[in-house]
């Protein structure tokens, strides 16, 4: 059957809002501000055979394990479908990410028969485990880091399993709150399934299902012509994590270039450590799937036929394809991003007119949690910005997430009303950008106070030994560091992977690091060092040592002084 190229991408666009419209449902029915304002979560819909054929804009890291979890779960799944039912699961073994992520699966029947998936995954604050928020820095296996749920049928013909509600409640600090967030996701399944039942009454399953085949194939079409254009042959690079128990945890990367294929390898990684940063299978892809997606041509429609072209080889047993029961929490929020600096170095090779310097290389997880005065266990969890790293074409943006996180900034007036913190500042960092051509974004200052008795603070976090890179002769952005100020007076620098107890008083400094830089700093144009000076991006300091301009003393570039020092650094 053939369908014309119209219909197929009218169809195609209403898949793809269909996603963006479960999104909508899910964060607006959500009970947590990390989902109702940090949206983290993410929605796609599914094939009948488990292919990725529509998802909304939403996290990388969920989006690109989320076809490796929905095909795992359903086909580990034991028992029968039937409609309105939904299964529910987040051992990452399965899902492929971390605990803390609860993927949901709703098969879409149409007349009986299953025409697809409506799916999604969504970030809770807490699954139970060693400490709140269920991202301890000291897991030694999978068992610290909460409860596991294989797959199963948490909605019976459209009924919520209560035994099952009963028996998650039961493990984790925030009932109410993570309850609550699971209907939310329910509410977006649903939200997909009305709407492809839509689409099936309008067309019918034929033209439905033929269109969907269509789309994929024309993807696979498009990214196989863009590979085809690259140069053959086989680059290697290589990044690292900080080091963890005495060992500095390797990603070593090689892809091979032939005809309109790709093989990347990760032969010469690490093996799997005693420590929460091993990366699920599925993380390892996801890192994989985003980072062709934005070297190449992001006009492409997302689907299974974008990765129809990759043939993957990653060891089992290794940091980036851990076997159970290694930890994984920080694996798919830490290693994600490494994961992605390491291919972006790669493709700096064969492709570098397309890759920018790295981004600030972290999520800066923050979790922390304790109880109330009245008894009531709290929890909270975020992720802060930083700096992109300089582009090919212009600067990186200033305090944003990159690469593997696609989240929001949670605004401080919806925290304060909801947890016994103070936030004492919120900035940008003058001077994190790594200078170049074009600079590297800023990173954040964030800190807050604490309001109640006591609490257990968790930071999963990287880059503050080692910085992010700088390109083509760009500087390096800055590192991170977090400061625990006590009411005592006394000043603790953390590590960037801790678990601490703090006390009423206890203060909170966290700042993210930059991007680096892209291309000669000297080759910038004194007018943006002048704006970047102005808007407070830069010090006058880093102007003339980095830069190479000179100002007069009412602050106008002095031209003839910075061509002068300009020519001198140059023949350094």
């Amino acid at each position: 059957m053939t369908v014309d190229s119209t219909t197929v991408e009218v169809i195609r666009g209403a898949l793809t809002y269909t996603a963006e419209e479960m999104g909508i449902a899910l964060k607006k029915s959500a009970y947590s501000p990390n989902i109702k304002e940090r949206m983290d979560h993410s929605c796609a819909l599914f094939d009948e055979k488990y292919r990725l054929i529509a998802q909304a804009e939403h996290i990388p890291v969920h989006l690109g394990s989320m076809a490796y979890g929905v095909k795992e779960g359903m086909t580990n799944f034991r028992g029968n479908l039937e409609p309105g039912d939904m299964i529910l699961l987040n051992d990452p073994y399965l899902s492929g990410t971390h605990l803390p992520d609860l993927t949901l699966i709703a098969p879409i029947f149409y007349e009986r028969r299953i025409i697809g998936y409506s799916a999604n995954k969504a970030h809770h604050t807490d699954v139970g485990g060693r400490t709140p928020g269920s991202l301890s820095a000291d897991s030694t296996e999978l068992y610290n880091e909460g409860l596991i749920i294989p797959p199963v049928k948490i909605m019976k013909k459209g009924v919520l399993d209560n035994e099952l509600t009963q028996l998650i409640s039961s493990n984790v600090r925030t009932p109410e709150t993570q309850m609550g967030d699971l209907k939310a996701q329910i509410a977006a399944n649903n939200t997909g399934i009305i709407r492809v039942h839509e689409l099936t009454r309008e067309y019918g399953t034929k033209i439905l299902c033929t269109s969907m085949d269509e789309i994929m194939n024309y993807s696979e079409h498009r990214m196989r012509s863009i590979i085809k254009s690259m140069p053959e042959g086989q680059y290697s690079a290589s990044d690292s994590l900080e080091e963890i128990n005495g060992v500095e945890p390797i990603i070593s990367v090689t892809i091979s270039v032939c005809r309109d294929s790709l093989t990347i390898d990760y032969t010469g990684s690490s093996n799997q450590v005693e420590a929460p940063v091993n990366a699920p299978l599925g993380v390892t892809i996801a890192g994989i799937y985003y980072t062709l997606l934005s070297v190449t041509d992001n006009s492409i429609p997302v689907n299974d036929g974008c990765f129809r072209s990759i043939t993957l080889k990653v060891p089992k047993g290794t940091l980036m394809n851990p076997i159970r029961p290694a930890p994984v929490a920080g694996g798919n929020v830490e290693t994600s991003q490494r994961n992605v600096d390491a291919l972006m170095k790669v493709f700096s090779q064969i492709i570098p007119e397309n890759i920018p310097a790295a981004g600030l290389g972290t999520m800066n997880n923050i979790t922390i949690g304790g109880v109330r005065a009245d008894g009531a266990p709290w929890t909270f969890y975020e992720t802060i910005g930083g700096g992109s790293g300089g582009r090919p074409t212009g600067d990186g943006i200033d305090g944003v997430h990159v690469n593997m996180t696609n989240t929001m900034n949670t605004p401080i007036e919806a925290l304060e009303a909801y947890l016994p913190l103070r936030f004492d500042s919120y900035s940008l960092i003058p001077d994190s950008g790594g200078a170049g051509k074009y600079r590297g974004g800023c990173g954040i200052e964030r800190s807050w106070t604490l309001l109640s008795s006591k609490a257990t603070l968790n930071i999963l976090a990287e880059r503050t030994k080692n910085p992010p890179w700088g390109i083509k002769g760009g500087q390096p952005g800055a590192l991170g560091e977090y400061w625990l100020h006590k009411k005592t007076g006394e000043k603790i620098k953390l590590p960037s992977k801790t678990t601490i107890k703090i006390v009423e008083g206890d203060k909170l400094i966290i700042k993210t690091p930059g991007g680096g830089g892209y291309g000669n700093p000297l080759e910038r144009l004194p007018s943006d060092v002048l704006r970047d000076l102005q808007n407070g991006f830069i010090t006058k300091k880093s102007a003339i040592n980095q830069y190479g301009v000179v100002f007069d003393v009412n602050g106008i570039i002095d031209e003839a002084e910075t061509n002068q020092l300009r020519i001198e650094k140059n023949k350094k």
